[in-house]
């Protein structure tokens, strides 16, 4: 009999910053809005600017705080002092705002064929319309199927009417274009005022 094997759970990959003595640059560009808390451990004014990494480690562990790389690619590293979970609470929370209000486009598709008529298309012409409105991308499209590839003319004319109608709520990144048997176009919506 085959035995079975547990699965691990997966799990959540953690944003990795380096922290205390993981970084290894001699000097770091400190910057943060404890900086009147670090001052006086310093025993000195202090403003963002670089300064010896052993010199900023030192405050932090009087501080009983963690010495975070923000920014390790930058020249000199740009660094933090503070509790390295809080840390991560606020960088997970602001990659989540950033997440919502990032715009999601959805694209819709229309197929006609190239003899479509006149009620079909005004039929389609009209969810198009409608999901132009609700901010969605619009891809039309001709399908030539079998010997009606020979009538590419139609196709091009009725996408090209399509354009048209719906020139107010949408502008057309580009000409109708063929694609093996298909004849294409999308159409962005226009930003509203």
């Amino acid at each position: 009999m085959a035995r079975r094997t547990k699965r691990k759970p997966k799990r959540v990959e953690q944003p990795k910053f380096n922290t205390n003595r993981d970084i290894r640059s001699p000097e770091v560009r400190l910057v943060g809005d404890n900086l009147d808390e670090i001052s006086e451990v310093a025993g000195r004014e202090l403003e963002s600017g670089v300064f010896k990494t052993s010199e900023v480690q030192k405050w932090a562990n009087e501080l009983e705080k963690d010495l975070i790389e923000i920014s390790g690619k930058a020249k000199p590293p740009v660094v933090r002092i503070a509790d390295y979970s809080k840390f991560l609470y606020e960088h997970k929370k602001k990659q989540k705002e950033i997440k919502a209000k990032t715009v999601k486009t959805v694209v819709k598709e229309i197929r006609f064929g190239p003899n479509t008529d006149k009620h079909d298309f005004e039929f389609k012409l009209r969810h198009a319309r409608s999901f132009l409105e609700e901010g969605n991308k619009v891809k039309a499209y001709v399908f030539f199927r079998g010997r009606t590839i020979v009538f590419k003319e139609r196709g091009e004319l009725l996408l090209l009417n399509f354009i048209k109608e719906l020139e107010e709520l949408g502008t057309p990144e580009a000409l109708p274009s063929m694609e093996g048997r298909r004849m294409h176009v999308t159409l962005n919506p226009t930003k509203k005022k």
